[in-house]
């Protein structure tokens, strides 16, 4: 069994506003019900990245989680594969305390980093044969995206799979038509009271900005894969998993 090192994670206290923790408190319990309830298709998403690492991830692979929140997904995920090597980044040191517990099981040594994922990936040297991230690179403008996935490009050595699950819009869609269609699936999210939902609803206005497929694909052509493949569309059409390899 091995053990999660958060020797690279910063020491920090709770000198902030108690406050702050019970927003954090709240916001995972909401997700937590959310994944339960498989509403962002979580259980589809990650048997489907499973499959893509039996298929294309060599033995013991080194496997970078980019923006890893509590990891718990992917920990259930990898706890029973052959991974050589696990290392986590995400900005909030509470989520990876949490990341820390989940990845205990994993039979491989763990690393967790706390750091903005963007300037992480623009300074990565390290060896890597997977990187994935969820739900985490549409909160970026178009240029830092392809930013990220060149440096993912380069991380990987030309080699290795890159694989990403995002917010996508229809073509032809705008911003605005996406958001409008979350709302419509208020009825289908019994599992968060009126409030959870509008806090969602708010946190994507502020922050998420969505491509359509194309452009995933095309940033990835661009970022220097030879092949780019959108492989899953979420059954509420919101999202999809793209993969580029070379």
């Amino acid at each position: 069994m091995a053990n999660a090192s958060t020797e690279s994670m910063p020491v920090t206290t709770d000198n902030g506003v108690a406050g702050s923790q019970d927003m954090f408190n709240r916001e995972l319990e909401t997700y937590r019900r959310i994944v339960g309830a498989n509403l962002m298709f979580h259980q589809d998403v990650y048997h489907l990245l499973r499959d893509l690492l039996i298929e294309q991830a060599p033995a013991s692979f080194r496997f970078l989680d980019v923006a890893c929140g509590d990891a718990s997904a992917c920990a259930a995920m990898l706890r029973t594969m052959e991974i050589g090597n696990y290392v986590g980044i995400d900005l909030s040191a509470a989520s990876l305390r949490l990341a820390a517990q989940e990845l205990v099981a994993l039979p491989c040594p763990v690393e967790l980093r706390c750091c903005d994922f963007a300037q992480a990936m623009a300074k990565w040297s390290e060896p890597v044969d997977v990187i994935w991230i969820g739900m985490s690179l549409h909160h970026l403008p178009t240029a830092a995206k392809a930013k990220v996935m060149r440096n993912a490009h380069r991380a990987l050595g030309g080699m290795g799979l890159f694989v990403i699950w995002e917010p996508a819009l229809f073509e032809a869609e705008d911003r605005a038509a996406w958001l409008a269609r979350f709302s419509l699936l208020r009825d289908k999210w019994s599992a968060v009271s009126d409030e959870e939902f509008a806090s969602m609803e708010r946190h994507m206005l502020l922050a998420d900005f969505p491509e359509t497929s194309q452009t995933w694909l095309r940033l990835g052509r661009d970022a220097g894969f030879s092949h780019a493949e959108d492989i899953f569309m979420m059954p509420n059409k919101m999202g999809r998993v793209f993969r580029y390899w070379n």
